[in-house]
């Protein structure tokens, strides 16, 4: 092979040019001819080369040069279409289309019934032409002189001895046993009496013989002899009787080709298939009325998957192109043409059919448009990437906006099939701003569709922003009005549970599923606790992973400086219950304090009245500060409202006064709310006042029956009424400083020593009650009710109890 490669670059640097470069060689058994796959050195485009080397065949010369004249001069598309032909002293290169022997299908029984006839359809068409319309004869009509182009159609070769009957001189008289095969294809009389004898006989008589023998070939196998002609086996039953006619031993009584073909298209005749019709039909598509192509799209829709599909590759396939581009095909011829296109290679879609995909898309006919998402998903893996990024997409996002809900909603589904044709930069960008407007559709299928798209596109979002968009998007969804719209949100959310944080499924997601729960729609209720459980068994399983606590392990009471926990901290031996660490510490304050709750006058236990000196103990420091029977160390929001300081500018009662003063009767005012909203202010450490303390007689209440014993001022008081105890000093004094202040007051169980407050403090008094001032004189104190009280003084030794009857 190498070497003849070789010989033939060696014979053809020697001659004229011959811009056609050899392949592989394509056997021809039965051909004076040596046929090679070829390319066009231009263009790279695909021919074949029929070479005759003319030293070892130089008997034959004649036939060679006689096939080269006829096929430059002989025009028929059932003829090879020649290229270019070059002839030297050596060698004589014939270049044509692309072909393939057609005795290889024939072999290989590639070919379907329907194809066989209209393939001899196609030779028949070319025979009547050569013998009616060129007068000539083909005499050399068989299998072997067939061929098949790039498009499935037959094409008649083998002109070695085509002859015009109207030369005298022709070829085929002196050449006609020459040819190879001769003898099993030679009509009858021709064997008998030499082929002079075609000059008394019709011009059609020998062609139409050998072309019965082609159909029995065809549909049999290979030809052995004149004895297997008229033989009816494997032929067609509606062609058997025209076939005899075709093979009659009589050359005067033979039907010729022409006569063959016109039984055959008679209505129900054995040429009347869907094929042939299709054949028939494709000449000037684009210019048919509306009528006729629906006639032929109807019979092109008849075609079955066993028709020949190179033909349609290549003849059909162009011809529906143009008719949907510039003939007002409409969809259906597309959908034709994304039926065909199947079969097609990656390569050849891509030349053939991406082009015009990508001008339909900019077409401003709506129907087009929907036919083009419609078979979107039938091409979208034939377009390359970046043609579906540069140029389909661009085109697409306007049916986002289009004013026909239809074109809005399959732009909608169509994004699932593009998704991963886009890049990233394009989803997040473009893609969800238009999505986010079909989401707000006036129409709700396509609001539905909208929320499913998100949902299954949610793994090509970019992860920056994957979980904030969807988010946004699907509890949107959860409010729509249409209930597929919800169910879709809720599902949505129940398949791109991976796409959230515990973080976003606790904080955003649950508390917007809630709603859901009772919905009026059992459909959505349904769907609402299914999606409701998937995120609540992540949350759990979440849960179960962290930590018992974020707070410090509590330090020990040996550190000095360590601070007792609060009362309102729940402490862990505590925790059985979730009020039981309110009452517990409540009580285990409260049973530290002795002494008699007086009743007042009206039934009601009433707080006995604090020693004016008895100073305001922080309860932080209660554990460190030891207590009498007659202490209370509590300093709850309760204690902060029994013991508030009363306003600077009422008048002062007594050191017999009843605590009643105080505490109003039973919030009868509507101060209850008011009363527990100080829980929330250091009022207990506050300073009532800047103003001078004066006293005066208090003023004798109606109805009382005893009249209250004037109240000298006495000289020098530690702590008056509207004194404040100094916690600084006291609190240097506990950790072990000597400030030399007064001992405290009665009632604590082991003295300290303070620093004397007389009068008011100012705010700028160090410790918790500097604040405090600045607060009282900043809120108005409310005027203290008069109780009923009793008058009478207590016994001097009472004052030892101090705070324990206060409390």
């Amino acid at each position: 092979m190498e070497f003849f490669k070789s010989a033939v670059a060696s014979a053809i640097s020697k001659g004229p040019p011959f811009p056609y470069t050899f392949g592989d060689r394509v056997d021809v058994d039965t051909s004076i001819w040596a046929l090679h796959n070829g390319t066009k050195r231009e263009d790279g485009s695909n021919c074949s080369i029929f070479s005759f080397d003319v030293t070892a065949n130089k008997s034959r010369l004649p036939m060679a040069r006689n096939a080269v004249k006829k096929l430059r001069t002989l025009r028929h598309p059932g003829v090879i279409k020649v290229l270019d032909t070059v002839e030297t002293e050596t060698y004589i290169y014939i270049a044509t289309e692309r072909l393939v022997p057609l005795k290889w299908h024939i072999k290989r029984k590639s070919m379907s019934p329907e194809t066989l006839k209209w393939g001899l359809f196609g030779i028949a068409q070319t025979i009547k032409f050569i013998n009616d319309d060129a007068s000539s004869v083909h005499g050399a009509l068989r299998v072997g002189s067939l061929y098949t182009s790039e498009s499935g159609e037959w094409k008649v070769g083998g002109f070695e001895v085509l002859s015009s009957m109207k030369d005298d001189e022709a070829i085929i008289y002196n050449y006609g046993s020459l040819v190879p095969d001769a003898g099993r294809y030679t009509p009858p009389e021709c064997a008998k009496s030499g082929w002079e004898t075609i000059k008394k006989n019709p011009i059609h008589a020998v062609d139409a013989y050998n072309f019965g023998t082609l159909i029995s070939e065809v549909f049999n196998g290979e030809f052995l002899g004149s004895d297997q002609a008229g033989q009816t086996k494997g032929v067609p039953p509606a062609m058997v009787a025209s076939y005899r006619k075709l093979v009659n031993t009589n050359p005067k009584a033979r039907a010729s080709v022409g006569n063959f073909l016109e039984q055959g298209r008679r209505n129900g005749g054995f040429f009347e298939t869907p094929l042939i019709k299709l054949t028939d039909s494709m000449d000037n598509l684009g210019m048919k009325s509306e009528e006729e192509r629906e006639e032929f799209l109807n019979e092109l829709d008849q075609l079955s998957d066993d028709f020949p599909e190179d033909y349609f590759k290549m003849k059909i396939l162009p011809e529906l192109l143009k008719s949907v581009e510039f003939g007002g095909g409409g969809p259906k011829v597309f959908g034709v043409v994304m039926k065909i296109s199947k079969k097609l290679t990656d390569d050849e879609f891509e030349s053939k059919v991406t082009p015009s995909v990508v001008r339909l898309f900019s077409s401003p006919d709506r129907a087009i448009r929907v036919c083009l998402l419609d078979n979107l998903p039938i091409m979208i893996d034939r377009l390359p990437q970046k043609i579906v990024n540069d140029k389909i997409f661009p085109q697409m996002v306007t049916g986002f906006t289009d004013v026909a809900p239809m074109v809005r909603e399959q732009t909608v589904k169509a994004v699932l099939t593009i998704i991963g044709k886009l890049s990233d930069r394009t989803v997040n960008g473009e893609l969800l701003k238009y999505l986010a407007k079909t989401q707000n559709d006036e129409q709700p299928g396509i609001r539905t569709n909208t929320t499913i798209c998100l949902g299954k596109i949610a793994k090509n979002l970019g992860v920056g922003n994957r979980s904030k968009v969807l988010i946004a998007a699907f509890t949107r969804s959860l409010r729509d009005p249409f209930v597929h719209a919800r169910t879709a949100a809720l599902m949505a959310l129940g398949a791109t549970l991976d796409s959230f944080s515990e973080d976003d499924c606790a904080n955003r997601i649950l508390p917007a599923l809630c709603p859901c729960l009772i919905d009026k729609e059992k459909l959505v209720r349904d769907q609402a606790n299914k999606t409701m459980d998937i995120f609540l068994q992540r949350i759990r399983k979440f849960g179960s992973t962290m930590a018992d606590t974020v707070l410090p392990p509590p330090t020990s009471n040996d550190n000095p400086t360590a601070s007792a926990p609060r009362m309102g901290t729940p402490q862990p031996s505590e925790a059985a219950s979730w009020t039981g660490w309110a009452i517990s510490s409540f009580t285990n304050k409260v049973s530290t304090a002795t002494g008699e709750i007086q009743a007042s006058s009206n039934g009601a236990p009433a707080a006995a009245t604090r020693s004016n000196s008895s100073p305001v103990i922080d309860s932080r420091r209660a554990n460190t500060v030891p207590v009498t029977a007659t202490a209370t160390a509590s300093a709850s929001s309760l204690h902060r409202q029994a013991v508030t300081s009363p306003p600077a500018t009422s008048a002062r009662t007594s050191t017999s006064s009843n605590a009643n003063d105080y505490f109003p009767e039973a919030n009868a005012d509507g101060d209850f709310d008011d009363t527990w909203g100080n829980m929330e202010e250091d009022t207990f450490f506050d300073s009532p006042s800047e103003t001078p303390l004066t006293t005066t007689k208090p003023t004798p209440k109606p109805t009382t029956k005893a009249t209250p014993k004037p109240v000298t001022k006495p000289s020098a008081i530690p702590f008056e009424d509207d004194g404040e105890p100094d916690f600084a000093g006291w609190m240097a004094a506990q950790a072990g400083k000597k400030p030399g202040a007064k001992a405290l007051p009665k009632g604590l169980a082991k003295p300290a020593t303070s620093r004397p407050i007389t009068g008011s403090r100012t705010a700028s008094t160090g410790g918790i009650g500097g604040v405090g001032a600045k607060k009282a004189a900043a809120v108005k104190p409310k005027p203290v009710v008069a109780k009923k009280v009793d008058p009478t003084p207590k016994p001097a030794a009472d004052d030892d109890d101090g705070w324990g009857d206060g409390w």
